[in-house]
């Protein structure tokens, strides 16, 4: 890996766009000020709840959280560099990091991580590496998600298929008796979108980047085959022409059928459960990304791309010690259980948070399968938040003879 650092942008290029947008230098930190935390998307909604403890923990600590639609926070995360206003800490999609490391607008954090003690084997490597710019750590991942396929179950099985195919040849005679039963173009690819292609790409048996990883492999045989799958999709008219800004309300087109299949991420599983009515409730379902069956080795789920959020700190920050207490705070074991664990039931994830969580995060290796020290992320899917704080749980062994 390079140890180039990134290259420090003025924000001369900026401060006019700022200006249009009104951006006050106002809302900067400083160190009478509140902490100021952003959060982006569904997590802003969520993190009132979960903060609650670390304001117990932290009375004498004022916080402040903004939230921030992901439509919009892009925009704003660099108005606000430009207008000198950024917050202490913030939310971060995993994508965006490198941008903002190269203006020069985030902390480097591997001395606060190593004070705090998050070893990097606790996390996913692939995702820790997105926070690694130029050699410098600048963002803590807090959680990862992939994108999977959505389908209408009820019209493939009108269309004569139980289930999604697992293998992209199986999707595309999928795809083409939807057309047969009347979905016209039953595969949702917007163009704005380069997540499905990139998929398509990793799924290959060539690596994505050449020459020393300078380049993309645009020219190699496996991203020419990717490519040429994706246009097919829309030559055959499985898929529209269409970019998502085109669609006013994809949930509500899914739900009438203008089209059964479509590639996003776990976030649009709440979505759904929430804009379709009760009684298509069991009308759609996910399956992992399909794969390409004449890779040699392909026996399992299709590869498909890494995602989510980091926890970044703000160079400009007065508050950096405050900003590292909550990141700390986010990302304690029970803290990312409470935020991660969901499910149909809320009934169900009381008993889960009561009776399996303690024993995950408090019991003898022998029992959790950890040697010792805070459990390895895994993979959590679900959507009703399970809210109960860790010193409510009394822990006790009873032997039995």
């Amino acid at each position: 890996m390079s140890t180039r650092q990134p290259r420090l942008l003025s924000r001369r290029s900026l401060i006019a766009g700022a200006g249009a947008l009104g951006l006050a230098a106002c809302g900067r930190s400083g160190p009478d000020a509140p902490l100021r935390f952003w959060a982006i998307g569904g997590e802003g909604a969520a993190v009132e709840e979960l903060l609650l403890p670390f304001r117990k923990e932290q009375p004498a600590l004022r916080l402040q959280i903004e939230k921030l639609p992901f439509s919009a926070a892009h925009e704003k995360l660099l108005t606000a560099f430009a207008g000198d206003s950024t917050p202490d800490i913030a939310q971060l999609g995993n994508t965006w990091i490198a941008e903002l490391a190269a203006l020069g607008a985030l902390e480097p954090l591997q001395p606060w991580v190593d004070a705090i003690g998050l070893p990097s084997a606790d996390y996913f490597e692939g995702v820790w590496r997105t926070n690694l710019i130029g050699g410098q750590l600048y963002g803590v991942p807090w959680y990862v998600d992939t994108r999977l396929l959505f389908y209408r179950r009820d019209l493939l099985a009108r269309a004569g298929f139980a289930s999604m195919p697992g293998d992209w040849p199986g999707v595309v005679k999928a795809l083409q008796a939807l057309q047969r039963h009347g979905t016209p173009h039953p595969l949702l690819l917007p163009l704005t979108e380069p997540e499905p292609l990139l998929a398509l790409a990793l799924q290959q048996d060539e690596p994505l980047l050449r020459d020393g990883d300078r380049y993309g492999n645009f020219r190699g045989a496996g991203f020419q085959r990717a490519l040429r799958f994706y246009l097919d999709r829309f030559a055959s008219g499985e898929a529209p022409y269409l970019t998502g800004n085109e669609i006013q309300n994809m949930w509500q087109e899914f739900g009438r059928g203008t089209f059964a299949a479509f590639i996003s991420g776990p976030w649009n599983i709440g979505e759904l459960d929430r804009r379709l009515p009760p009684a298509m409730k069991d009308s759609w379902a996910t399956a992992p990304m399909p794969r390409f069956a004449n890779i040699a080795g392909a026996d399992g789920p299709g590869a498909s791309t890494a995602g989510g959020s980091s926890l970044v700190v703000f160079r400009r920050s007065q508050r950096k010690p405050d900003a590292l207490k909550l990141l700390a705070y986010l990302s304690r074991p029970e803290v990312q259980l409470r935020f991660g664990v969901r499910g149909e039931s809320k009934a169900a994830v009381e008993r889960f948070t009561r009776e399996l969580a303690p024993l995950v995060l408090n019991g003898p290796p022998s029992v959790t399968g950890f040697a010792g020290g805070r459990p390895k992320v895994e993979e959590i899917v679900a959507y009703w938040p399970a809210l109960i704080d860790k010193t409510e749980v009394q822990t006790a062994v009873e032997v039995i003879a």
